[in-house]
C-alpha cells in the first residue's frame, strides 16, 4: 500500500499531526468499529481512508463510512470526483463519501496513489478551514476573495 504511507507523509509536511496508520481487509464491520474507534475513542479531527470505493462487491468502505455516520458532508467527495475527471472520465465511478461522525470529518479517497495525490490536492485548501469551523475555531465562512 503506497497511499497510506503517502497521506501520512503529505498531512505531516502540511503541520497536521498523524496519530495512527491502519491496513484493514475489505470488511464492512472492521471498518465501522476502526472509525468508531479513531472518532470516539481517540477523538481524531480527521480521518483520511484510501480504497475500498470502487464498484466491486469488496469495496465496502463508503457503506461502512455512511453506517457510522452522524451527518452527511457531499461537497467534499463532489469536489474531488469533479475535479477529478479533468484527469480521467473514470473518477465518476468512485463512490466514496465524506460525512462527520460527531467531531470527527471522515473521507474516502481512491485507492490508487495517482487518485490519493489528486484528490488531496483538491481539498486541502478548504479542509483546514473546515476542521477549524468543526473544531469551533473558526466562525466565518464567507467566500475567499483572490
Amino acid at each position: 500500500d503506497l497511499s497510506g504511507p503517502y497521506i501520512q507523509d503529505y498531512f505531516k509536511e502540511r503541520g497536521y499531526y498523524v496519530t495512527s496508520y491502519e491496513i484493514l481487509p475489505d470488511e464492512q464491520k472492521l471498518i465501522e468499529q476502526a472509525l468508531i474507534n479513531l472518532s470516539d475513542r481517540c477523538h481524531n479531527d480527521l480521518i483520511i481512508t484510501t480504497g475500498g470505493t470502487g464498484l466491486s462487491m469488496r469495496d465496502v468502505t463508503p457503506e461502512a463510512t455512511l453506517k457510522v455516520a452522524t451527518r452527511n458532508v457531499p461537497g467534499i467527495s463532489e469536489a474531488i470526483r469533479y475535479e477529478s475527471m479533468k484527469y480521467t472520465n473514470r473518477a465518476m465511478l468512485s463512490r466514496g463519501v465524506s460525512v462527520l461522525r460527531n467531531k470527527t470529518l471522515i473521507i474516502n479517497l481512491p485507492g490508487s496513489l495517482k487518485a490519493v495525490k489528486e484528490s488531496l490536492d483538491i481539498i486541502i485548501d478548504p479542509l483546514k478551514h473546515g476542521l477549524e469551523i468543526l473544531k469551533g475555531e473558526a466562525h466565518d465562512c464567507a467566500r475567499k476573495d483572490g
